[in-house]
């Protein structure tokens, strides 16, 4: 599992730095909620966790952008001293999933980080939608006004991150994250996968899908 710890105290980074990383998470630290919003938006996390008081954006703010502006559900779990019933009901009305208070127990953020990767998994929509074009999740069938279209396994993966925030942008680093996280291959290899998949959900119908935006990445959409 592959987590955003959002916590600008380097003690308690550390501490669950520590105790996560043996239980063999991956973890990628932030420490203001502007550098957070960077490594949300062009990397592909499982889960958030997130600290309210931060410098440069807090974790309202933070939140409230995720889902808005980014348009990314991204599972979100608060971690903060604030302990009254009002700080937790303004936290989950921003978008957040869950609410953790500090002091806590490792062993706890443990249980609900994996609790938390599980419902988000379980309440996924098994089949996603773009115009014509659909993508079964259990049975991995693609189709487009009725045609199956057979595609390789990592223009799968490109096809379901594009459809899933669609009509969203999604980074071109993004898009490298998810197939090769942090082991980049020399070249444009994701320009040649995105080449193959364009060819196999667009080359055969009048209106394409797949848009390419200039310098910036991808996104699939009945228009632009």
């Amino acid at each position: 599992m592959r987590v955003l710890v959002v916590e600008d105290n380097r003690d308690i980074c550390d501490n669950i730095a520590a105790y996560l990383e043996k239980h063999n998470f991956i973890l990628d630290f932030a420490y203001d909620g502007i550098s957070a919003m960077h490594l949300a938006v062009t990397h592909a996390f499982d889960v958030i966790v997130l600290d309210l008081t931060l410098p440069g954006m807090d974790g309202l703010h933070f939140c409230q952008k995720l889902r808005t502006e980014a348009k990314l559900q991204t599972p979100l779990l608060m971690l903060t001293a604030r302990d009254t019933l009002d700080d937790k009901i303004k936290g989950f009305e921003v978008g957040a999933d869950d609410y953790l208070v500090k002091p806590f127990a490792l062993q706890e953020l443990h249980v609900r980080l994996h609790a938390l990767f599980k419902r988000s998994n379980g309440k996924a929509e098994n089949v996603l939608t773009v115009g014509d074009l659909t993508l079964n999740k259990s049975t991995l069938q693609v189709h487009r006004s009725g045609q199956r279209i057979d595609i390789t396994p990592t223009c799968m993966k490109l096809l379901q991150r594009l459809m899933e925030v669609s009509p969203s942008v999604v980074t071109r680093d993004t898009l490298e994250t998810l197939l090769w996280a942090d082991e980049q291959p020399d070249g444009d290899a994701l320009r040649s996968h995105m080449y193959k998949l364009r060819q196999a959900i667009d080359r055969s119908f009048e209106q394409p899908l797949i848009h390419t935006v200039h310098r910036i990445g991808y996104r699939i959409a009945e228009d632009m």
